[in-house]
């Protein structure tokens, strides 16, 4: 796949899946930019290797998504491919959870993805291409025990993705959802072994994902081979969802 040229931006890419992504678009020729909030160091490194743009922002922050977007389309005349991925977890029981964890998970998550989707469709649509991918999660779907905020906010990336979907098909966009099974990140780090052990044994393939596995399938949505896919989910989980 080439990607000479096209213009990339990927949101929370300074660390795990999202670092994996810009280095695989840079990787294949393409002009990536990435959104970070706090791992400063760790982005400039990435922004020197991969000769990209870096803002940091906070992904909640409506108006910071904008002139993120429109900066970018002011330097680069364009935007062709969106890579909603910047996401956290506060875990916690429904019962214990505190509203500040609930509102954080979900206006980083799901806000935040509606916040550069909303500023990047209006370039897409005016040059009448572009791609759209959400990182969500597996358990999108299945739920999980103490994730009520973050299942919640990754169900919700679905619904939004769908909708984008249909709302931006005749104008050339395409939007897909990546749903992700355990991945060897900071967050599956923190894990204890016992329980990691148990996890695994869960997954038909007896493994985590690595980032860059995740990356690759980022790069097939944005492909013009996957240019008729639109409003779809991709479980990239080793069969943890069957």
């Amino acid at each position: 796949m080439n990607y000479k040229e096209v213009r990339v931006l990927v949101t929370g890419g300074s660390r795990g899946i999202g670092r994996a992504i810009v280095e695989a678009f840079a990787e294949h020729g393409a002009r990536v930019a990435f959104t970070y909030r706090s791992s400063t160091e760790e982005a400039e490194a990435l922004k020197m290797r991969v000769n990209g743009l870096s803002f940091q922002c906070d992904a909640a922050d409506f108006q910071s998504a904008e002139q993120t977007v429109n900066e970018i389309v002011e330097q680069w005349g364009g935007l062709d491919v969106l890579v909603n991925n910047a996401g956290i977890t506060r875990d916690g029981l429904v019962m214990r959870m505190s509203e500040s964890d609930w509102d954080l998970v979900l206006n980083t998550n799901l806000k935040g993805a509606f916040n550069y989707s909303r500023a990047a469709s209006r370039a897409m649509a005016r040059q009448r291409f572009g791609r759209i991918i959400n990182i969500s999660s597996v358990i999108a779907d299945s739920g999980n025990f103490g994730q009520a905020n973050y299942a919640a906010s990754k169900s919700g990336m679905v619904g939004l993705s769908k909708s984008l979907a249909k709302e931006l098909a005749t104008r050339g966009v395409t939007v897909n959802v990546i749903a992700p099974g355990y991945v060897e990140t900071d967050m599956t780090d923190a894990i204890h072994e016992k329980i990691k052990e148990k996890i695994i044994k869960s997954i038909p393939v007896q493994r985590t994902a690595t980032p860059d596995e995740i990356a690759s399938s980022v790069l097939f949505l944005a492909s013009k081979e996957a240019s008729y896919i639109t409003g779809q989910i991709l479980g990239v989980d080793g069969g943890l969802s069957m």
